[in-house]
């Protein structure tokens, strides 16, 4: 069975299909869901509750573009969605350059250590780090995304490449003190 017909079954809410897209999809999608989410079962709860919106949602995609993208989109909005309720979004003052550049160097960081600080991060800063960085936003999306200003998004991008880039340089030994 292909996939469009795999998702016109689901559409017409065959358990069976819907059992075989989740198989499909779910580890791709739990990958989204980690990057989002503040550990491994926040990632969890939010996969279930990801495909349970797909699943209601899956009527609304018309076969343009394609499912995974539109999978990964619906699964991102229903992460920040939880995010936003609990009010992690709210505007912080920092004091920070909008645009302040902080060079990483990572050459021998492995990516599982790399997504793993990463994962540490303040909600806000993962969320906004993500979302430019991972995933290509700009800052004007992650504003509308995030309801939040483009120069909070900025200050939020620019906070966590400091955080990063802290810890990265405290794990190689070479740490300057910086200002906070």
């Amino acid at each position: 069975m292909g996939l469009e017909q795999l998702i016109k079954d689901c559409q017409d809410n065959s358990i069976k299909a819907q059992e075989q897209l989740y198989r499909l999809f779910a580890p791709k999608l739990f990958a989204v869901c980690l990057k989002y989410s503040r550990n491994r079962a926040d990632a969890e709860d939010n996969l279930q509750d990801g495909f349970l919106l797909i699943f209601r949602k899956i009527g609304q995609y018309r076969f343009q573009g394609s499912f995974e993208g539109w999978a990964k989109r619906v699964m991102v909005n229903n992460v920040l969605q939880k995010y936003r309720t609990e009010g992690i979004f709210e505007i912080v003052s920092e004091n920070l350059p909008e645009e302040a550049e902080v060079e990483i160097e990572a050459d021998d960081i492995s990516m599982e250590y790399l997504m793993a600080i990463i994962q540490q991060l303040p909600d806000r800063y993962r969320m906004v780090f993500n979302l430019y960085v991972i995933d290509g936003y700009s800052h004007k999306e992650i504003a509308e995304m995030l309801s939040i200003t483009d120069g909070t998004s900025k200050s939020n991008l620019a906070r966590a490449r400091m955080i990063l880039k802290e810890k990265i340089d405290t794990r190689q030994g070479n740490s300057i003190p910086t200002a906070k």
